[in-house]
């Protein structure tokens, strides 16, 4: 599947809960692939912002069970779901 098919899929966890709709992707390019999806757009947002989105309205792909006409990602409690893998990641987000 293209990443550009992701947008706009709503996304639920695993116990049914609806949890938003993907509006952007984080791609590591070095490793070539997919390392979040967003549930907002973070192009034109502030580094504040951007730490907001990544803790609060992103899911690591990792934890994405299926992609069909929705995307499922496993129901993982909120900080281990959501947070950062470094403060690498966020400043070269927030610097983009």
């Amino acid at each position: 599947m293209r990443v550009s098919e992701m947008y706009n899929l709503d996304i639920y966890s695993d116990n049914g809960q609806y949890l938003g709709e993907v509006k952007d992707a984080i791609v590591d390019l070095e490793r070539g692939e997919v390392s979040r999806i967003m549930m907002e757009e973070w192009k034109n947002a502030s580094e504040d912002e951007v730490r907001r989105m990544l803790q609060q309205k992103s899911i690591l792909f990792k934890n994405i069970k299926n992609i069909g006409d929705v995307v499922l990602v496993s129901a993982v409690s909120g900080a281990a779901k959501n947070s950062p893998s470094s403060s690498v990641e966020l400043s070269d987000l927030a610097n983009r």
